[in-house]
């Protein structure tokens, strides 16, 4: 590929210009999980890696059966009728993948199922306000192998075989309701906002080649990270190879069980891109907006068409840079104008937005928004457990986490790569210091494959250079930094299944060498794996081999090495989060650190109001005038 990218940008045109198109698929051959790697211009199988005691991922097919089987069964209608629900109540059954708790043989398909109802004939009724002290355990076969009564205080342990106490009525309340049709007050207060681009979007597309203002780069789609970004270039100079979401981890933190269980890898489970949503012009995008269709395969092998997975557009982000000569009283502005690609996937009960924002001084922003409705547990009016907010009568929302890993590849003017640890110390009382204010920066470069830490005190900053380009004005290696999102790292214990299956999970900043098979930092198979397979792993295995070759391989000093960045979101519920949770933004960025010579933004157009053709708002009433060209900083200037 590195071949072909360099002859398509003229950098090398001896290279080959053709490259082989290669499938992977994961099929179940006399019930042992198979990946083939098939060649489909030749239409031959170039491997076959057999995985006993794997699993693949689950999509909405599947657990469209479970939830069928679960409610057919005997025992789970009888259980049912021991609750005593309300008339014209609907049960409602939400199956998980399951999180190992170390209670079942692993090479079994296990799946959870979690009970609710709702009380109106809506089927938008949110029955998350209604969960029901019952859980289910499915085997592969689709049967149930475990009945569990769910317990409301600590000392309330789960006892197999007891009988369910019936449905309290008195948690039956009105105020749960988010979706128009059953919640009708709504503000009337806000008029129209309309984003107008009269002469249309700056950027072109050509199939799923991007262009836009200096930037350039490829969009892809895939069932497990969903959107991927590749062959990213600011002025036609290399930045990354590749940006993707790799993983997500969001592990409950309500010690009784089986509540362990719920322990989620939504991308190695169920996929980003089997749960992305179809986009909607004026709802989830708004101006001028390009949709990329995505495809994928059923069960069976047939194309899945996923219509407007991914939408492009561009939005004003207030001033890009100003200045004001406050001897003169001229001042120069110019607005920042960011290129958006976003994609939005809904897994249960949660919604997922991820953004990446290029901004015109050659920054990269990476922005995850969680909403979506709470997973609730039940509990009995009046009681209280540590480890969760209750939002509602009988509503249970458990703590819990929310862990991303974006997987960063970079390319900073070449392959081969460095990362920089750079922090900020004060300097000592001395002769060179008399007067206290001095500070310094300490930097080294990591030799080889680990995980690192943030650190506020000492302002620690992580820097991908290439040391073999220097910036002809600082004297400094060329590279971009990680600006990173401050987070809590896993919570559970080390010793824990949720911390052994979530091995990117226990560091901040991780950084490995290439390789095409590490894509995803919990290992390949995350349904119900206990652990072992994952980016730790990865670097174990690598050091326990001494010899001369391999301290090489982990070598990631002028190599070609990945970034890992891990972040994330402590969700210790609040009453405003229900019944519909606002977003929780999370922001991670990628700023060129000499890299230019200087600001690259320069050439951005100043902003006017001829252009920008501003609104006056007069009076307190809000009759609005347009401005006609008053002086100021937004006036064109000869």
């Amino acid at each position: 590929m590195v071949a072909y990218l360099d002859s398509e940008h003229g950098i090398d045109h001896r290279s080959s210009t053709t490259l082989r198109r290669i499938s992977k698929v994961q099929a179940y051959v006399d019930k042992v999980l198979h990946e083939f790697s098939i060649d489909l211009d030749h239409q031959t199988v170039l491997s076959d890696e057999i995985h006993r005691g794997r699993h693949s991922h689950i999509d909405p097919d599947f657990m469209r059966r479970v939830e069928l089987a679960c409610m057919a069964h005997p025992c789970v209608r009888h259980e049912i009728e021991l609750l005593r629900l309300p008339q014209g109540a609907t049960v409602v059954v939400e199956p998980w993948t399951y999180g190992t708790d170390g209670m079942n043989e692993m090479s079994r398909l296990v799946t959870m199922c979690w009970f609710y109802m709702r009380l109106s004939s809506d089927a938008d009724a949110n029955y998350y306000a209604y969960p029901l002290q019952l859980a289910v355990e499915m085997s592969s076969e689709m049967e149930v192998t475990n009945v569990f009564h769910l317990s409301s205080r600590d000392e309330d342990a789960d006892c197999p075989g007891a009988e369910p106490r019936e449905f309290d009525h008195h948690k039956i309340h009105n105020s749960s309701e988010y979706h128009p049709a059953l919640a009708h007050q709504r503000r009337t207060t806000l008029k129209p906002y309309q984003v107008v681009q009269p002469e249309g979007p700056s950027f072109s597309v050509d199939g799923n080649h991007v262009s836009w203002e200096k930037w350039t780069l490829r969009v892809g789609f895939n069932y497990r990270e969903g959107m991927t970004l590749h062959d990213i270039r600011y002025d036609n100079r290399s930045l990354f190879y590749r940006l993707s979401l790799s993983e997500m981890f969001v592990p409950y933190g309500d010690p009784r069980a089986p509540y362990p269980r719920k322990a989620a890898f939504d991308l190695g489970n169920d996929g980003a891109g089997i749960c992305a949503n179809n986009l909607k012009l004026g709802c989830d995008c708004l101006g001028h907006i390009k949709y990329f269709d995505g495809w994928l395969t059923s069960q069976s092998g047939t194309p899945l068409k996923m219509p407007n997975v991914i939408c492009l557009h561009e939005v004003d982000d207030g001033i890009l840079w100003k200045h004001t000569n406050p001897r003169t009283g001229n001042a120069a502005v110019t607005r920042s104008r960011l290129l958006v690609l976003q994609t939005i996937i809904t897994v249960s009960n949660y919604e997922y937005i991820f953004l990446f924002y290029f901004g015109q001084d050659a920054s990269i922003h990476y922005e995850i928004r969680a909403t979506g409705i709470l997973s609730t547990a039940p509990i009995n009016i009046g009681d209280s457990v540590p480890n969760g907010t209750v939002v509602a009568p009988g509503v249970l929302a458990p703590y819990h986490q929310h862990l991303f890993c974006l997987r960063i590849d970079p390319a900073i003017d070449g392959r081969n790569n460095s990362l920089m640890v750079e922090e900020s110390h004060p300097m000592p009382l001395d002769d060179d210091n008399p007067f206290g204010v001095g500070y310094t920066v300490k930097t080294r470069i990591v030799p080889s494959e680990t995980g690192l830490d943030l650190s506020h005190a000492t302002n620690r900053t992580f820097k991908i250079i290439n040391e073999t380009k220097t910036n002809s004005t600082t004297g400094t290696p060329v590279g971009f930094k990680l600006v990173p999102h401050y987070s809590q790292m896993l919570l559970a214990h080390p010793t824990s299944f949720h911390a052994k299956r979530s091995e990117f999970a226990a560091h901040a900043v991780w950084v490995t060498r290439h390789s095409d098979d590490e894509l995803f930092p919990s290992g390949k198979f995350t349904m119900q794996s206990l652990g072992g397979d994952g980016i730790a792993s990865w670097i174990s295995q690598r050091r326990q081999i001494d010899s001369d070759a391999a301290a090489e391989r982990r070598s990631v000093r002028d190599k070609d090495l990945v970034v890992w960045h891990t972040f994330g979101s402590t969700h210790n519920p609040r009453a405003e989060d229900w019944p519909v949770m606002p977003c929780e933004k999370m922001v991670v960025g990628l700023k060129p650190v000499n890299f230019f010579e200087r600001n690259p933004a320069l050439d951005v157009a100043i902003s006017t109001q001829e252009k920008n053709l501003s609104v006056l708002v007069e009076g307190v009433a809000g009759n609005v005038q347009r401005s006609g060209g008053e002086q100021g900083c937004c006036t064109s200037i000869s």
